[in-house]
């Protein structure tokens, strides 16, 4: 038979006691009181429309403490996109770039460390606007302020080093006490608006001519250019533009460029691997086609479709022809985008063996294609670009970007960029 001891007994009864005694002291401590702290937040911002490239912008915005305690110093950071640029140097601002990442374009950040108190209930402004200009590129632009009571760390997606202002610092002044409207309309620590320039961007496209025979594997590369001046930026999550290609008779598609979807066996639509394209970038998009029978005048057509492009005025490069022209042999080549060449040669040349689909350079490419807005080929007889024929398949390079269809027809490329809108 098994004995409990008895000093087992005693620690027991002595463990009950003490922590009787230590929750008795602990609820006769006095509550420790958690600092308040200030409640900021920015004041709505308002569109800005009608802005001139290479003129001023100004940008007004108000401040307001919502809390119950003042704030001794607070950060006023404002971001924008790459049509715009700071045209005021503030003294007490911090200057720098963030990287373009997560679908969105590279920025230009001012983080501005105001050393005054704010009040509670008390709405502030600046003594001017903040000063921005509107670039030669600027069309579709966005502005971002904030406010914090704590400096903010640096971006988790890179950029520039910050550069110290050189001007008199950004002040706030007291505008007066805030109303119940002006509580609604300081709900958040931020606020973000469009700024609209008038200007244009030159959607243009080019096509292909093909010559091969029966039976031969020949590569297309349609091309998208913007040619500026204006960079275009669409919403997030839709596509700069999307393209649609229609295959000429006679073939059918062995291959396509992984941007694009089909629509049937000979209608396919390509959108872009970002939101936004900047002026002398694009896509590329090569089509590796067989060569089924030969059809006399074979040809294809390359348009633009989905969203409107209002800022596009030029309408004689919006479409583009692909041309088959085949003979009646069976050779089993295969001939690629580019010119014709007698040797052997790459960058949209083909040879008298295997050849290379042409791609720009600036940027990744892959089989002839750029992705996230590097530099298109260089258009050869205006919109139709001329190809030969050689006796081995092409090397069409796959890319990494997911296919989405449907109205913008976007490939989000997620990707955090060396620092260089």
């Amino acid at each position: 038979m098994t004995h409990t001891l008895p000093g087992r007994r005693l620690s027991r009864a002595a463990v009950g006691v003490l922590a009787a005694a230590t929750l008795t002291g602990l609820a006769s401590l006095p509550a420790v009181a958690v600092a308040a702290e200030p409640d900021l937040g920015i004041g709505q911002l308002a569109p800005i429309t009608g802005a001139q490239p290479g003129s001023g912008v100004d940008v007004p915005f108000s401040v307001l403490n919502k809390g119950t305690e003042e704030a001794g110093k607070v950060w006023v950071s404002y971001t924008v996109t790459s049509g715009l640029a700071a045209a005021d140097s503030y003294g007490n601002c911090m200057y720098s770039t963030e990287s373009s990442a997560d679908e969105e374009p590279e920025k230009a950040v001012a983080v501005c460390a105001v050393d005054q108190p704010l009040k509670p209930g008390v709405l502030y402004v600046p003594e001017q606007p903040i000063g921005l200009k509107a670039q030669d590129s600027a069309l579709y632009d966005k502005v971002r302020v904030s406010v914090d009571s704590t400096e903010p760390g640096p971006s988790d997606n890179g950029g520039s080093d910050p550069v110290p202002g050189t001007g008199a610092p950004l002040k706030l002044v007291e505008k007066g006490p805030a109303t119940d409207a002006d509580r609604a309309s300081h709900g958040e620590a931020s606020s973000s608006a469009d700024v609209t320039a008038v200007n244009t961007a030159d959607f243009a496209l080019t096509g292909a001519r093909l010559k091969g025979e029966v039976g031969d594997k020949v590569t297309a590369s349609v091309k998208f250019v913007n040619d500026g001046p204006a960079w275009v930026y669409r919403e997030l999550g839709q596509g700069a533009a999307t393209v649609d290609v229609r295959i000429p008779p006679g073939t059918s598609v062995v291959k396509a460029h992984d941007f694009c979807s089909p629509v049937t066996k000979t209608h396919y639509t390509c959108g872009t691997s970002q939101s936004w394209v900047n002026p002398g970038r694009g896509e590329t998009y090569p089509f590796v086609l067989r060569i089924d029978k030969a059809v006399e005048g074979a040809t294809g057509k390359v348009s633009f479709t989905g969203a409107d492009r209002p800022f596009d005025k030029n309408a004689a490069n919006d479409t583009a022809d692909l041309v088959v022209d085949a003979g009646a042999g069976t050779t089993g080549g295969s001939s690629t985008g580019g010119s014709t060449s007698g040797g052997s040669s790459t960058g949209g040349s083909t040879t008298g063996g295997s050849s290379t689909a042409g791609s720009a350079t600036g940027g990744s490419a892959s089989g002839g294609s750029t992705t996230g807005g590097a530099d298109p080929q260089t258009a050869t007889g205006g919109n139709l670009a001329a190809t030969g024929s050689s006796s081995s398949l092409p090397l069409v390079g796959a890319s990494a970007a997911a296919l989405v269809a449907g109205g913008g027809i976007f490939y989000a490329v997620r990707r955090r960029a060396a620092a260089v809108k």
